[in-house]
């Protein structure tokens, strides 16, 4: 068997854009007619670029190569240009890629892919909403403590269990930063508010992406012990591991991290330095299927648990969940609400969710195929921002009442 063709797709996200501005799908081909999905989560660049990466990519490493050979792809695009080192962009595209190889094997073989990593370990799977709070007129509303906590309500009789909420931003390209006293003062409102809501219904999971010096992460961390969230998610910049590790020595409060790393080589770095004890691997970036297996592996001779990020399609979302099905040391799994709105219209058939869990695809592959009428009524995505942006200003300590930094900025993220 030898992969012969590949497409790429970028399809642009409805508003309110849940999931990112765009979704990057690959479909891989091989020479004895099946065909096998994939989708890439790499931000750095716009679309444009990372359509003509990927094509660079699928004929220097992939084409007439046999789908199988695992390793040997992820070797070859990890050593490119004589690199040999952790690339957010190549790595991205090395993921997109190699879930589509892994969706062809499955196929080939009969078997959903988890029977092929280590066999099925999870008959379902525990996950976790991000708050979408919208107000009256539908619009999205993250920084009102009352839509949130109307939100979470929903949310956890819906079936939901733990939730996740970010009230302590914005995310700006100077980060990190002190946060205000304001910001300190809010963060804990949302906690306590939303613990008093949901009791000990909901694990409450707080979301912050790397904004804070570690001495401001630690002031925030104290003031939201009281109400046990179950964890403390980037409260540094990524990259520096033991800035990280100095936040999780002075907090009760697991700390979260990874959804902008790749590859076993960093996060073994937070592993060895103690900075997270729940890791957050993004399949769409990490380095596929395989390379997460590796994570989650080495995560558990460290006696941590895994919680795959997901901010962007329902292809990288199959991918964790045939991931997640195999793993002893998984914890909990990111969902998109519920699968439905553009997350269902994209796909043949939705992701299945019951009472607060991810129910595992039994097909073979992946699980999921692509609605091409629909995504190519969405393609190509002809916008100028990127996935996601950061706000271009410094923080400033005296935040504006209004939502004009978040907007501007597009940083709304899982």
């Amino acid at each position: 068997m030898k992969v012969i063709s590949c497409e790429t797709y970028v399809v642009a996200t409805p508003a309110p854009h849940i999931g990112g501005m765009y979704w990057i799908f690959v479909k891989l081909s091989t020479d004895c007619g099946i065909q096998g999905v994939g989708e890439v989560y790499a931000a750095s660049f716009h679309p444009t670029v990372m359509v003509a990466a990927i094509e660079d990519v699928f004929q220097r490493y992939l084409k007439n190569y046999d789908p199988h050979h695992i390793e040997r792809f992820f070797r070859e695009t990890y050593s490119s240009g004589f690199t040999q080192r952790p690339d957010l962009t190549m790595m991205g595209v090395t993921s997109g890629l190699e879930m589509a190889c892994w969706d062809i094997v499955g196929k080939a073989a009969g078997k959903p892919v988890y029977e092929l990593i280590g066999g099925r370990v999870h008959d379902k799977l525990r996950c976790y909403t991000y708050l979408y709070p919208a107000n009256s007129a539908g619009e999205y509303d993250y920084d009102n403590v009352e839509l949130a906590v109307e939100c979470a309500v929903k949310d956890m009789e819906l079936g939901f269990t733990a939730l996740k909420f970010d009230p302590a931003g914005p995310y700006t390209a100077y980060s990190g930063h002190q946060i205000s006293l304001e910001a300190l003062d809010k963060s804990a409102e949302f906690c306590r508010r939303i613990r008093e809501a949901v009791g000990n219904n909901c694990d409450l999971l707080f979301g912050t992406h790397g904004q804070m010096t570690p001495a401001s992460a630690i002031r925030l961390a104290k003031r939201l012990e009281p109400f046990d969230p179950l964890w403390f998610e980037e409260p540094v910049p990524p990259g520096q591991a033991e800035a990280m590790a100095r936040v999780a020595k002075q907090t009760s409060i697991p700390v979260a991290t990874g959804e902008r790393l790749t590859t076993k080589y960093e996060f073994h770095d937070v592993l060895k330095n103690g900075a997270a004890a729940i890791l957050q691997m993004n399949l769409g970036r990490v380095g596929g299927i395989l390379e997460a297996k590796k994570i989650a592996a080495i995560a558990e001779a460290y006696y941590c648990q895994i919680a795959p990020h997901l901010y962007n399609g329902p292809i990288g979302a199959a991918a964790s969940i045939q991931l997640a099905t195999a793993t002893p040391n998984f914890l909990i799994q990111e969902s998109i609400g519920t699968w439905d709105g553009f997350h269902a219209e994209i796909v043949e058939e939705k992701i299945q969710w019951c009472d607060g869990y991810i129910i595992p695809s039994c097909k073979p592959g992946l699980g999921i195929e692509l609605n091409m009428q629909t995504v190519k009524a969405h393609s190509p995505y002809k916008g100028k921002p990127l996935h996601l942006s950061m706000d271009a200003k410094p923080y400033q300590y005296k935040q504006q009442s209004d939502q004009s930094w978040r907007n501007s900025s597009l940083s709304v993220e899982d």
